[in-house]
């Protein structure tokens, strides 16, 4: 064992094993004839998703079902969602390329366009086997307009578009039921998000499938549906919070009943389409899954009504994109020694069989970092408690010098309606293994606690997720896990602007890496996409009216302030964050003198894809913190220009 300083660990675990070996996974999907399908998203494809579909009775192959240069990828809602559908051999997809619908059939024919060439973009694809057609949500862009969102049907033989509801902001999860007789949808307004208040709808269809009056059944108001789903017996299922708990609920003869409460959460965030946690056993249970303080569940809620619900021990710990038919469960999994994974369960015996992983780089117990789950106080008072992930430096081949602390480095995730998790992380281990203790916070607006939880972001964005990160970071130096001198926190998107927050309106960090982050929330006001539009006016106040408070919570406002090194990172294609919040950040940070180094990306959008930049991210990253920290890694890192240092 070798004794070096934290930081310079040498480590196996370098960017190119980690682009090279990993792929994204997502949108998983079963079908009747034992045929699983998902999409992996390939950064050595320039981030291309590919539909891949292997049979659960044949050898286990895989076989790609969208040739290149087709991206089956939705541009609805700009996170997209639901951007295929099959049905036996014959599937439809969305391409991001053009926004079109594509169709193919049998295994060797070529895509061909379903709908016209124009300004829409479809997400949510869903196949009515009774009447033959696609539904989907249809999102048209036409000039300076906001886009128009819809609920249409595509006819599946001449792709001709009919509107089956309009005249709402947006729209989510068209739920035929199998007996073609009614349909059930989402639907919620500006300034809500699907968190806030996403209404259900029913309606009953006629003859021609043109749905009649609907019934709203839940949701809005303080209250949000997730998920619709017909049972084999006609019952309407979903998740919904009337009770602050997204808790699993039925809809029957006119009664709506919750069929199992309590203070776990069964449903997810909507940013994209199609997301799912639960479905429908051959026997008519429910099948679905929960998050718990030590993770996600799965389990058998009974069909009986009794709101019996039985776990089924697994190892996973994340569990995304459930799909259920029949005797088998199939979701993506992930665990604290486990990468994220296409895994199958026969839910006769319990047997799982792993198809896919999202990286077969091997991370042995020499180096792997297990999470500690850490509940730490915050508030400006001491009096609240936030949720986090510890990681503590590890390499078996390795120690530190007696009496040094590690640099810590501190995780915002994204949303900031979203929520980090225990799975495996190459990204995470590629730290911990040279030396860096990580802390991966759940700051107060985090999903998966519940909605108080939720909406303490409410207003106080830019301040208690900020609270948190700093509290966090702070417990782990006054415990001794940390360096007090050498605490950095990163973040994208909305991590990134809790990153920049954290830096400019305190002074407990001593470096930031910003990816896509906000630095200017007016700009961001007037300048993003239609989705978000209206995000801020819940999260920081109305715009115009409540300007002083955007710009009291702007660090570009405030970049006098500012007192220590931060690296960012863009795209030059994000629609979401306009590529000029870096740039003005990092030119009013070189004014000052401050060290700053920026790095623009082309070909890359809101969060990046391709393989060369995830590389060069990670090795910028670590060769910037070694700069401004004071220590050599072991790697071999190609230059990189940091103004003023």
């Amino acid at each position: 064992m070798k004794t070096l300083p934290y930081g310079t660990w040498p480590s196996p675990i370098t960017p190119d094993a980690i682009v090279a070996e990993t792929v994204r996974l997502s949108s998983v999907s079963l079908d009747g004839g034992g045929r699983v399908g998902w999409l992996e998203g390939r950064p050595g494809e320039g981030g291309r998703n590919v539909l891949v579909r292997t049979d659960l009775s044949g050898p286990g192959e895989i076989e790609d079902l969208t040739p290149p240069p087709f991206n089956v990828r939705s541009g609805v809602h700009e996170y997209g969602g639901g951007a295929y559908a099959v049905s036996g051999d014959r599937l439809w997809f969305s391409n991001f390329a053009d926004g079109r619908v594509y169709s193919r059939t049998g295994g060797d024919a070529t895509p061909a366009p379903l709908t016209a060439a124009g300004p829409a973009r479809f997400g949510d694809l869903t196949f009515d086997p009774v009447r033959r057609r696609l539904l989907a949500v249809r999102e048209t862009h036409a000039g300076d307009a906001p886009p128009v969102n819809e609920l249409v049907a595509i006819s599946i033989d001449d792709g001709s578009e009919r509107v089956l509801a309009s005249g709402r902001d947006f729209y989510a999860a068209p739920a035929p039921s199998p007996d073609g007789r009614h349909l059930a949808w989402l639907a919620w307004d500006q300034p809500d998000m699907p968190w806030d208040g996403a209404a259900l709808w029913l309606a009953e269809l006629d003859g021609d499938g043109a749905p009649g009056a609907a019934t709203r059944i839940t949701g809005g108001a303080g209250c949000s549906a997730f998920q619709p789903a017909w049972s084999p017996d006609g019952a309407l299922w979903f998740v919904a919070d009337p009770h602050r708990w997204w808790n699993l609920h039925r809809w029957q003869g006119g009664e709506l009943r919750c069929m199992h409460r309590a203070e776990h959460e069964f449903g997810k965030p909507l940013w994209q389409l199609g997301t799912t946690t639960f479905g429908f056993d051959a026997n008519g249970a429910v099948v679905c899954t929960w998050r718990t303080e030590a993770g996600w569940r799965l389990g058998r809620l009974a069909p009986d009504g009794s709101g019996s619900l039985h776990e089924i021990p697994l190892p996973w710990t994340s569990i995304d994109s459930l799909s259920v038919r029949g005797g088998t469960a199939a979701f993506i999994g992930g665990a604290p020694d486990r990468s994220t994974s296409v895994v199958t369960l026969d839910l006769a015996s319990g047997a799982t069989r792993v198809l896919r992983t999202s990286s077969t780089l091997s991370i042995g117990d020499e180096l792997l970092s297990r999470p500690v789950p850490l509940r730490f106080p915050t508030g400006e008072d001491g009096s609240e408690t936030a949720h986090g992930y510890w990681y503590a430096p590890h390499n078996a081949s390795c120690r530190a010098p007696p009496g040094e602390l590690p640099p810590l480095l501190v995780l915002s995730h994204g949303g900031p309606t979203g929520a980090t998790g225990d799975t495996l992380s190459p990204s995470i281990q590629f730290w911990t293994s040279r030396g860096f203790a990580v802390l991966d916070v759940d700051y107060r607006g985090s999903t998966g606690y519940g909605r108080a939880y939720r909406e303490r972001l409410y207003g106080e964005w830019g301040v208690v997720d900020v609270e948190d990160c700093v509290a966090g970071a702070l417990h782990l130096a006054e415990t001794g896990r940390a360096d007090p001198s050498r605490l950095a926190i990163r973040g994208g998107s909305a991590g990134g602007y809790t990153t920049l927050s954290a830096l400019t309106f305190h002074d407990a960090f001593r470096a930031g890496a910003s990816y896509y982050g906000i630095c200017d929330l007016e700009v961001l006001a007037a300048d993003t996409h239609k989705f978000e539009a209206r995000y801020l006016d819940r999260l920081i106040g109305e715009w115009p009216a409540d300007r002083d408070v955007y710009r009291a919570r702007s660090p570009l406002h405030h970049a006098s302030r500012l007192g220590c090194p931060i690296i960012f990172f863009q795209g030059l294609d994000d629609r979401v964050v306009p590529p000029n919040q870096a740039e003005l950040m990092a030119d009013a940070l070189d004014r000052q003198g401050l060290p700053v180094a920026c790095l623009m990306f082309e070909g890359e959008g809101h969060g990046f894809r391709k393989a060369e930049t995830l590389r060069r991210c990670l090795e910028a990253e670590l060769a910037f913190y070694g700069r401004v920290f004071g220590f050599e890694p072991a790697d071999a890192l190609p230059s990189l220009d940091i103004r003023n240092l």
